[in-house]
C-alpha cells in the first residue's frame, strides 16, 4: 500500500552525499517552488517504491518520532559499514529477525533521522 516516502533533511547537500555514499546510488535534486527534493532512483515496473529527501520548513528530521522507513539491501552489513564514513551512526548492527524474515539494522542518517535496513542475507 505504501507508494512514496519523504525523508526530512536540513542540509540537502550533506544528506545527498550521505545517501549516495551508503546506498551507492545517484540522487537528483529539484527545487519545486521552495520545496527542495532529492529524488531516489526509480524504475517503472520494478518491484518496490521510491521516495525523496525533502528540505522545507514543514519537514523536521527525527530519530525517535514518526514512521520508521526500511531500505531493502543485498546485505545490511555492507550498507551499515558505510554509514559512519558518510556522517551517520549505526544504532543497531545487523540482527537476525527470525522466522526466515532476514536481517535488519538501524542507522541514524546525517540529518538525524532513524532509518532501517533490511536484507534476506
Amino acid at each position: 500500500m505504501v507508494g512514496w516516502v519523504e525523508i526530512p533533511v536540513t542540509d540537502m547537500d550533506r544528506a545527498k552525499i550521505f545517501y549516495e555514499t551508503v546506498f551507492e546510488i545517484a540522487i537528483s535534486v529539484h527545487d519545486l517552488g521552495g520545496l527542495i527534493m532529492g529524488w531516489f532512483p526509480y524504475e517503472e515496473g520494478v518491484k518496490g517504491i521510491s521516495g525523496s529527501l525533502v528540505k522545507h520548513e514543514m519537514y523536521q528530521p527525527s530519530d525517535q518520532a514518526g514512521a520508521l522507513i526500511y531500505f531493502s539491501c543485498k546485505d545490511v552489513a555492507k550498507e551499515a559499514a558505510r554509514v559512519a564514513g558518510a556522517g551517520g551512526e549505526v544504532l543497531r548492527t545487523k540482527t537476525a529477525i527470525g522466522g526466515g524474515h532476514g536481517y535488519m539494522a538501524l542507522i541514524k542518517d546525517s540529518e538525524g533521522n532513524r532509518i532501517g535496513l533490511h536484507s534476506q542475507s
